[in-house]
């Protein structure tokens, strides 16, 4: 596509099918200067067109050749023009709106799902059970069908009609001709038939005789049909309404509001000195060149540069890295990532679009729109299947009549053919499967999100794993303590975790934490401090039992004069080079030892790893964590490959480099650095104790974190798809099978429906199967 001139994205509503997709991007791309690219999964409208064109013209031709295709386009806010500024076409509030709009959407499908339920349970009970029949029981179950299948079935209807305007036939051609054809003939058999008289019972004949069709209805046929197919496309549904989740999750993570210092002389210029002002102001608000302030706890508004104060950032959102990340004056921040200790004044250097942030969330979006040529077994097949059986119920109707049978008798055969075929297992084959398959899962902590996943399962042959918070805890934690020569190593840990117990320092929490567990100390009986400072970037000072404790960095302990021994500083180097902290103690200027801390790997992991390698999958790591740290996992774990201190970008370019090799890839990992890679995957799988947007972006979710989970969502996912797989072969089989006896008058349309229900009951049956999967 062009990457020039304007941009312009619609949102598409009443698409059905990828064929409806494919449509509406035919169209758009016939107008002159217009590029566009539709995508089905995201309901959205990609579009380029000369940067000199009137962009209400354009938008207004735009929405006007979809809703001619028959469809309907709406702006969602924003156009951006050749010089990537944007201009915003609405409101917060506006977004807001939009953003609910698919909910009401699936609200509508909901309540029509609900209502054809319960309307069409009767009415297949007294037709199924002739015990439960009752006088007119024929006239009560058309007052119950007709809103079924034509209120509830309406999606169905209204596609069919799109698509024969465009000359097209999918499955909603079947389902509507199908369950129309048999509502108007019932309706036909009790005006005209002996189907409305009161004593009226099913013949369960298994050839009608000729010249007399009209004692038969088959209302619940109708409504059982519509029905069974309305749950299908609520899932389907709620499974693509999901789609956009992480997007809008990205795009409100950030500030809300943000703190800027103003000129003391009230001339509007940014300062740090001691004149300069405190203004809050809403995001919008702040521009290029603004100086803002960042206290403890808060979250930095946007990019920039630190032009006063010193801090330790957490920025795990961004690389994956457990550590916080020490800054000083001169150093870049990002936006949205947590200032965990120091004051900070940082400059604003890109705002909106231009941040990482929104860099990210475009990846997200990007990489969903990647996903847009999945489409659904069932439409695949429907493009050949549905013509063939119009033709052979046509085919039918005019053979009878040829052979001189009566007008009844030929309709009837006709929609004998069209019952039979019409698609109600094949309806049943993906939901109950789904529904089974997902239970089960959701049992085992695994959260299938619908059948596209499962489709995208099958032919995984690597599998990318992020390290902190999906191998390892994402936690710091305490792995080694070393007393200096003659030091006790309770006494160091007892005196560390008693200073660092005032400091808010996820370091200082997790010796703090130790120590507790360690010395088996409730919370306050540790020794009290007094004098206790926070020394920016460095440790912190204190006096414990009237010694004077200084704990931090090695630099720290240079600095006041401590001799650091040679045994002390290899282990030191040692560390760090595993990608682990360091942290040194000293009291009253001698050195008491080292205390290291570190991520560690969850306790399963190992086992993760050779679990997939057993599925014939190929393992590799990929991590924003340093190259060291990195390196000690993969050996820990036994993984051939690490690609370390990558950015969220670069794990999307390696996923695509990896699909460009030709290879299907899955991408596991837990925090919003891995939510676009996450999508753009062939499959993601997200650990849930992750960040919810690397959940909202992902297609399987490991609900505990557990990562032996990640092979059985594998595994569980290739079991609910030869299932699907199976189930759409048997009841294809069935209509193959059933349509010729149907079309030389050998089925009662009736008894047609009664097998219909049977075959959709083995569809079912075979579903139940997936409760007995066992996890590892």
């Amino acid at each position: 596509m062009t990457t020039t001139g304007q941009q312009v994205r619609l949102d598409i509503g009443g698409m059905t099918c990828a064929a409806c997709a494919q449509r509406v991007e035919k169209k758009l791309n016939r107008l002159d200067g217009v590029e566009a690219t539709v995508n089905y999964a995201t309901e959205t409208a990609q579009v380029t067109a000369a940067a000199d064109r009137d962009h209400g013209q354009l938008l207004d031709e735009l929405v006007s050749t979809v809703e001619k295709t028959g469809y309907t386009a709406t702006e969602p806010g924003r156009s951006v023009g050749p010089d990537g500024d944007g201009d915003s076409a609405g409101t917060a509030d506006d977004g807001d709106e939009q953003a609910e709009e698919p909910d009401r959407e699936l609200g509508l499908l909901r309540t029509r799902l609900i209502v054809a339920s319960v309307l069409s349970a009767p009415v297949v009970l007294w037709a199924m059970v002739p015990a439960t029949q009752f006088d007119y029981w024929t006239w009560v179950s058309l007052v119950l069908t007709a809103p079924v299948v034509l209120w509830a079935g309406l999606p169905f209807h209204r596609a069919a009609l799109i698509n024969a305007r465009h000359g097209a036939a999918t499955m909603d051609t079947l389902i509507s001709v199908g369950t129309l054809a048999a509502l108007f003939w019932s309706l036909y058999a009790l005006l005209f038939g002996h189907a409305g008289d009161p004593q009226m019972r099913h013949a369960f004949t298994l050839i009608p005789e000729r010249g007399d069709g009209t004692g038969d209805v088959y209302f619940e046929v109708a409504a059982a049909v519509t029905a069974f197919l309305l749950l299908g496309r609520y899932f389907e549904r709620r499974s693509k309404r999901r789609a956009g989740a992480a997007l809008r999750r990205l795009l409100t993570m950030g500030a809300k509001s943000v703190t800027v210092l103003r000129g003391g002389s009230g001339d509007g210029s940014a300062g740090t000195g001691e004149g300069s002002e405190e203004t809050t102001v809403p995001i919008g608000e702040l521009t290029v060149g603004d100086e803002f302030l960042v206290r403890p706890g808060e979250q930095i508004a946007t990019d920039g540069e630190v032009v006063a104060g010193t801090s330790a950032v957490d920025e795990s959102m961004l690389t994956g890295e457990s550590v916080p990340v020490e800054v000083a004056v001169g150093d870049r921040v990002t936006g949205a990532t947590l200032n965990t200790s120091g004051r900070l004044v940082v400059r604003a250097e890109r705002i909106g679009s231009d941040t990482q942030l929104a860099q990210m969330a475009q990846l997200v979006e990007q990489a969903q729109s990647g996903k847009a040529e999945v489409q659904r077994l069932a439409d695949r097949i429907s493009s050949v299947f549905v013509p063939v059986v119009l033709v052979i119920a046509i085919v039918t109707l005019i053979a009878w009549l040829l052979t001189g049978a009566s007008a009844e008798t030929a309709f009837t055969a006709a929609v004998a053919v069209l019952i039979i075929a019409c698609p109600c297992a094949l309806g049943l084959a993906t939901p109950t499967a789904l529904l089974v398959g997902t239970g089960r899962g959701a049992q085992l902590g695994i959260l299938i999100r619908g059948p596209e996943v499962l489709e995208s399962s099958r032919g995984i042959d690597t599998v990318l794993l992020d390290k902190t918070g999906t191998l390892t805890t994402g936690a710091m934690k305490v792995t080694a303590v070393h007393p200096s020569a003659g030091a006790d190593e309770s006494e160091l840990l007892r005196l560390a975790g008693a200073l660092e117990a005032s400091s808010e320092h996820p370091i200082a929490r997790a010796v703090t934490s130790s120590a507790r567990q360690t010395l088996g100390s409730a919370p306050g009986t540790l020794p009290e401090v007094t004098d206790f400072r926070g020394l920016s970037g460095l440790g912190v000072e204190g006096v414990v039992e009237g010694r004077e404790m200084l704990i931090g960095r090695p630099h720290l302990l240079e600095e006041r004069g401590v001799e650091v021994p040679l045994e002390a500083r290899m282990l030191v180097s040692h560390a760090q080079a595993q990608g682990a902290t360091p942290v040194l103690a000293a009291a009253d200027g001698a050195f008491l030892g080292v205390v290291i801390v570190a991520d560690t790997v969850k306790r399963r992991s190992g086992w993760a790893v050779r679990s997939l390698r057993r599925l014939g999958l190929e393992t590799r790591m990929i991590t924003g964590d340093n190259a060291g740290a990195a390196g000690e996992v993969a050996r820990a774990l036994d993984i051939d490959e690490v690609i370390a201190e990558v950015l969220p970008e670069d794990k999307v370019t390696e996923v695509r480099r990896l699909q460009d090799q030709g290879r299907r890839v899955a991408m596991v990992g837990d925090g919003i650095n891995d939510a676009a890679a996450l999508a753009q995957a062939d499959l993601g799988i997200a650990m849930g104790t992750g960040a919810d947007v690397a959940v909202d972006a992902a297609d399987i979710t490991i609900i505990r974190g557990e990562p032996r989970s990640i092979a059985d969502a594998i595994r569980l996912s290739r079991s609910t798809l030869h299932v699907i797989r199976t189930n759409l072969f048997w009841a294809f089989l069935y209509n193959v099978a059933a349509i010729p006896l149907a079309a030389f008058g050998l089925l009662n349309p009736m008894l047609a429906g009664a097998a219909m229900v049977l075959s959709s009951l083995s569809v079912v049956l075979n579903s139940l199967r997936l409760r007995r999967f066992r996890g590892s």
